[in-house]
């Protein structure tokens, strides 16, 4: 598990900060997404500038103690494959990190 993101909650419900790897250094912003038509359109749309860089859904972990988190997708033409990802806000609401954990092939 590898802490991509950190990110601060802006006065419109959204989040921003910064996504970084190894070959991603961009300013991000993830914005309310307003306009959802249905129950599978992301609750957040994703922006490096004013370049769509993906989407988010809430959703909320399984188990004993479950908790809130994003579920993220990263896309654009220059990356090989898009980049999945879950953001989790701190306890006391005042950051979140984004984590990239690798896929296990079975």
């Amino acid at each position: 598990m590898s802490i991509i993101g950190t990110f601060t909650p802006t006065k419109d419900g959204g989040w921003t900060g910064t996504i970084r790897t190894l070959t991603i250094d961009v300013k991000a912003r993830f914005v309310p997404n307003d306009n959802r038509d249905n129950d599978r359109a992301p609750d957040f749309r994703v922006f490096a500038g004013r370049s769509e860089l993906g989407a988010a859904w809430r959703e909320r972990t399984s188990g004993e103690n479950p908790r809130d988190y994003l579920s993220v997708r990263l896309d654009d033409p220059s990356m090989v494959e898009p980049i999945s990802a879950a953001m989790f806000e701190a306890a006391d609401g005042g950051m979140a990190q984004l984590v990239w954990t690798r896929r296990r092939l079975e």
